[in-house]
């Protein structure tokens, strides 16, 4: 199963690529869940070694939903629209969150495969700097980072919305990188995954 992951508050742009991703991956076969932050209560990570005492989170909330996604996946998409060039704060602190599952079992993430997709407001908003920021997540946890390659995906799919979803919607320069990533995403789960 792909579990695609987005990180807006909002249901527009960033909501719609990851929907267009998760449906090319269902055309390619493959079993997709959705979930979204929007109206989801996750507090950001507090560092305080609880997790690491007791083998789960301290906090209670929509997190656990994610982290029963995660047991389940084969492949994880992130989907991140820019905040002040770089990743939201949704999604930054559901990938902190997931430092109890490492707490709980240090292989819990190892060997998934995952992508990023990044969309801003502007056509150099800081999307490439937030696919950095999620595939260091993925190399932290032991996630096989993928991209779409060189010419025009080099560190997977970014999008400028021009702030509507109109924008999105025709910007074809971030379809291409999309469908090249996950051509190569695909491409990996089918091919080369390591059996755990």
């Amino acid at each position: 199963m792909i579990v695609g992951i987005c990180g807006s508050p909002r249901k527009k742009a960033t909501d719609y690529v990851l929907n267009k991703a998760l449906k090319m991956l269902e055309k390619k076969g493959f079993e997709t869940k959705f979930f979204g932050v929007r109206g989801k209560n996750i507090s950001p990570c507090r560092h305080c070694d609880y997790c690491l005492r007791e083998k789960e989170c301290v906090m209670k909330d929509d997190m656990f939903e994610v982290y029963g996604l995660l047991n389940d996946a084969e492949g994880i998409v992130i989907a991140s629209p820019m905040y002040n060039g770089g990743i939201s704060a949704q999604t930054k602190a559901l990938m902190d969150r997931c430092r109890a599952l490492g707490a709980a079992d240090y292989d819990f993430l190892r060997y998934k495969v995952g992508m990023g997709i990044s969309v801003g407001g502007d056509r150099a908003g800081g999307q490439e700097l937030a696919l950095q920021q999620i595939h260091t997540f993925y190399i932290l946890n032991g996630i096989i980072p993928i991209s779409g390659g060189s010419f025009g995906a080099n560190l997977g799919a970014n999008f400028w919305s021009k702030d509507t979803l109109d924008g999105v919607k025709e910007d074809e320069d971030g379809f291409r990188s999309l469908r090249k990533t996950i051509n190569m995403f695909a491409k990996f789960l089918e091919n080369y995954q390591i059996k755990k």
